[in-house]
């Protein structure tokens, strides 16, 4: 294999690993705060419709962008309701979410299929893109590429060394000593539970916009399950999250590149299911190899509902 083609490779997982890690991140501050959010796929689905939607509309990236983050945040909050104030069984919940999130978008996106549709233009960072080789790869991706980059420090940054990161923490680990306390448990639940669906209406929202711009059918193909997973492969860290995405990107990129060059190593529809077969492979070892070790325990209260009456 070449230069050229380990570069081709390497940009086109950047590319695609932008929406399951925003997605990834998103249920990470869910999970921290104590609640388990399982509507992730209808939200990205959700997301990436209202990306096309709003971005036909207006011909607005960042209002198109805004509008997916806005309806995963709706959903959120209708999830966050169920749970965190009804105190329903919080997997029954995100399981109805994801079905009717993909029930809305299939049905509403009827109208997008085949039109054209708003594309996010590449933005060549000054300098940094003129580096050869790494300079194409990182440095010639759309905005949303370098709003990761940048979401990566400032999420650890805020959950490991910030007060809000230490509340969520401990809301997540024992929310009735955090009450007592005089921590705002149901707030920080919302906040986050919200937090996580805005994050992945803006996965959707990238798939569509920035991506494969445009809406077809079932379009994120179970990115949403790909980032819970990711989140325990993660061990609820953002740095470990973003690896675990380009992981699954590089994976997608190894599909493209042998659809690209006409290699045939297996079956085209064996190897469209390869980055995530892969991928769960890679999460069930490194899970395993977490529980050997002692660690990659979850947050202690996650799932469990909170009232102060007991």
């Amino acid at each position: 294999m070449m230069l050229e083609d380990i570069a081709f490779i390497t940009k086109i997982a950047v590319k695609s690993s932008a929406a399951v890690f925003f997605a990834a991140l998103g249920e990470i501050f869910t999970q921290r705060s104590g609640v388990l959010n399982l509507g992730v796929e209808g939200m990205m689905l959700v997301g990436a419709l209202a990306g096309v939607a709003v971005g036909s509309a207006t011909q607005n990236p960042v209002l198109a962008t805004l509008g997916g983050m806005a309806v995963g945040g709706t959903l959120a909050l209708l999830h966050a309701f169920f749970a965190i104030t009804l105190r329903v069984n919080q997997t029954l919940s995100g399981l109805a979410l994801t079905i009717l999130g993909g029930g809305l978008a299939s049905f509403l996106g009827r109208a997008y299929i085949g039109k054209p549709a708003l594309r996010m233009t590449v933005w060549n960072v000054p300098y940094l893109s003129d580096i050869p080789v790494v300079g194409d790869v990182f440095f010639r991706q759309t905005p949303l590429v370098y709003a990761a980059y940048l979401l990566v420090p400032a999420a650890a940054w805020v959950l490991f060394r910030s007060r809000l990161g230490l509340r969520i923490r401990a809301v997540g680990e024992d929310a009735a000593s955090a009450d007592a306390a005089g921590v705002p448990v149901a707030a920080i639940r919302y906040g986050c539970t919200v937090f996580g669906g805005c994050m992945a209406g803006l996965g959707g929202a990238y798939l569509s916009l920035a991506y494969t711009p445009g809406w077809k059918e079932n379009m994120t193909m179970g990115q949403g399950w790909i980032a819970i997973a990711m989140v325990i492969f993660a061990t609820w860290h953002p740095v470990r999250a973003y690896a675990g995405a380009l992981l699954f990107g590089g994976l997608a990129a190894l599909q493209f590149f042998f659809q690209a060059t006409g290699v045939e190593v297996v079956p085209i529809h064996i190897l469209r299911m390869f980055p995530y077969l892969a991928t769960i492979l890679v999460l069930i070892a490194v899970m395993r190899l977490d529980r050997t070790r002692g660690s990659g325990a979850g947050p202690a209260a996650l799932g469990i509902p909170f009232s102060r009456e007991g």
